[in-house]
């Protein structure tokens, strides 16, 4: 403590944090939260980027649902509702479910288009969760060639789920609209259509779950359609109050224009929460809940590593004896340290080499040179050869080189040491039932 320097206060505030030694390793995320609003502060140009090109994806969606909207309030507008309450307006006898039957048709049509206007949507989403999932996994990121990539990666696996979600929807909304109607014209048997329509609703909120896990699945684990929807009901069941409260945090701006339309203050911030970072938001929060899920319930099943993305506060320094190779450590950095101990030390490293400053030379030949010429530079060959024999034997023991070759020597040992135990053991690790390979 006496030799170490103690600065004032206008000192340190000058400096900043950013340089005490802890520093760095102070501010990198240990957990989901920390992570996501790591991913939100430091790449937020990215997130509204991805955002930009998932919502021209949904604008077909969009376009739709605008579209029905304002069929309808025109179709309320100019109606016969108003008949025989005015001089020279058309009697028209009974209106009794007049306005439902028209809800029902307009329903019909719009719920219908949502349909293909999601497989157009499918693109973005598969394009921009890759790309999520890259940013929670701390992968570089390069936004164009990775929503390619995730397309291509992720389209069949998103399509699916999308479908399964608006076609329940359409279902369910025909339903919802054919019972109104029903009740209207007071039909026997009303009161079983709306029961029907409460169910209806209820599984198109329990399948948004689903579709959501299928989503987050088919990102991270290959598997065929069957597979895939049978885990996100697994999952989705098994988490369920956890996936209600998240989804509700991810969907929440998505929500706020839906119920509270385009025409107050909230409905305005939802709009712009829609063009700007709803989409990414979205995605992040989904992901990074789903990332907790997966390192909790299936990738320690699986022999994959967890944690990925997050700092391991606990690990000790690289180069230490008790450095092993833990879970925390992807397969492709095993991979790559095994690579590195199989190439052997570097000789531009693990020994001392004499460097060029001083006076000896090799003998240059002349252009006509005799024998005596040839044994002289054989003479100053052998004499650098010594020298430089001379200068490692003296410096081998320096630090630098005693430090590398013990964190070789280490290296090497605790790879040999975990792959020796990894046949000792012999004992596989079982996949779990519901999953088939991590992507």
């Amino acid at each position: 403590m006496a030799g170490k320097e103690r600065k004032g206060l206008v000192a340190r505030w000058l400096e900043g944090k950013e340089r005490s030694e802890d520093y760095a390793r102070s501010t990198l995320p240990t957990n989901r939260w920390s992570l996501f609003w790591d991913i939100i502060k430091g790449r937020f140009g990215r997130l509204v980027l991805i955002n930009l090109l998932v919502l021209v994806t949904f604008a077909p969606l969009i376009a739709i649902l605008a579209w029905r909207g304002l069929s309808v309030l025109a179709q309320g507008a100019t109606g016969p509702f108003g008949g025989g309450l005015a001089l020279g307006a058309i009697a028209i006898p009974d209106l009794i479910g007049v306005a439902e039957g028209m809800v029902l048709n307009a329903d019909l049509f719009f719920y219908a288009l949502l349909i293909p206007g999601a497989v157009i949507a499918a693109i973005g989403l598969s394009g921009g969760m890759y790309i999520i999932r890259n940013l929670i996994w701390t992968e570089g990121v390069f936004v164009a060639n990775d929503f390619a990539r995730g397309i291509k990666r992720n389209y069949l696996n998103v399509l699916e789920a999308v479908l399964l979600f608006t076609v329940v929807l359409f279902l369910a909304r025909s339903m919802g609209n054919l019972a109104d109607w029903l009740v209207a014209i007071g039909a026997p048997g009303a009161g079983w259509m709306v029961a029907s329509e409460v169910i209806g609703y209820i599984f198109v909120a329990f399948f948004l779950l689903v579709s959501l896990w299928m989503i987050s699945l088919g990102v991270n684990y290959k598997q065929g359609p069957w597979a895939l929807f049978r885990n996100a009901v697994v999952m989705t069941v098994g988490t369920f109050p956890q996936t209600v409260f998240f989804a509700f945090v991810a969907l929440w701006p998505f929500l706020l224009v839906i119920f509270a339309g385009v025409t107050n203050l909230f409905g305005v911030i939802g709009v712009a929460c829609l063009l700007l970072i709803a989409f990414s938001y979205a995605m992040l929060v989904w992901m990074d809940y789903s990332q907790w899920a997966f390192d909790k319930f299936i990738n320690p099943n699986m022999g994959v590593a967890t944690g990925r993305g997050l700092y391991n506060k606990d690990a000790k320094r690289m180069g230490t004896a008790s450095r092993e190779l833990s879970e925390e450590e992807s397969a492709a950095m095993r991979e790559y340290k095994r690579q590195i101990v199989a190439m052997g030390r570097s000789k531009l490293v693990c020994r001392p080499i004499k460097p060029i400053d001083d006076d000896i030379e090799i003998y240059q030949l002349p252009e006509s040179f005799s024998r005596e010429d040839l044994k002289k530079l054989k003479e100053s060959k052998q004499a650098v050869e010594e020298d430089a024999k001379a200068y490692e034997e003296e410096h081998k023991n320096d630090e630098q080189y005693v430090e590398y070759n013990r964190q070789f020597d280490e290296r090497e040992r605790a790879i040999r040491e975990a792959d020796e135990g990894g046949r000792a053991k012999k004992k596989k690790p079982q996949r779990p039932k519901m999953l088939n390979k991590r992507k």
